[in-house]
């Protein structure tokens, strides 16, 4: 069991371990000097699959815990666990999307994600925006998040989670005459 220790809206994982590297080829976190940062959603995600255990304050938190600390902290988080969570079954890498001013950024089966320069194939492929059902939002909005997915070559998904937590993945592209 991998171990990692919650800082406000972040875990760490100081050890580097052979769970470690894998969690790294699978494209989890974020390789900081001397550990691996996850996001929330991915350190519930690993928790709720037991691969990971979280402590707070020198104390191991359950996973009702973790997931009522990161509902409070954390905007959305509902919707975005069972969206993280569903883009990982089916293969999918998947990273936060903050800086895109999306919830995530996935990338094909099986890239593996790198700086500096790529082949077409290692781009994101899609920026995915977690929405409960009743979310409701202007054109104009609707029309930014479109543009800004095309700005970076990629295509905008709207994954909205309904009552029965499923997500369906919904596709808007900005068509020109």
């Amino acid at each position: 069991m991998i171990k990692g220790e919650l800082v406000e809206q972040r875990v760490f994982i100081l050890e580097k371990s052979e769970d470690v590297e894998k969690l790294v080829e699978a494209g989890y976190g974020k390789e900081l000097e001397d550990k691996l940062e996850l996001a929330l959603v991915e350190a519930m995600y690993l928790v709720n699959k037991d691969k990971l255990e979280v402590k707070k304050d020198d104390k191991k938190m359950s996973k009702q815990g973790l997931m009522k600390y990161s509902e409070e902290t954390e905007r959305n988080f509902h919707a975005k666990l069972i969206v993280y969570s569903d883009l990982r079954e089916r293969g999918f890498v998947v990273k936060t999307g903050f800086k895109f001013g999306c919830d995530f950024r996935v990338y094909e089966r099986g890239v593996k994600v790198k700086k500096g320069p790529k082949e077409s194939h290692e781009h994101t492929k899609w920026v995915v925006h977690a929405i409960p059902e009743e979310f409701n939002c202007s054109f104009p909005e609707l029309s930014r998040a479109v543009r800004l997915a095309q700005n970076i070559r990629t295509e905008m998904i709207w994954a909205v989670i309904d009552s029965e937590n499923d997500a369906t993945y919904y596709s808007i592209k900005r068509i020109t005459p």
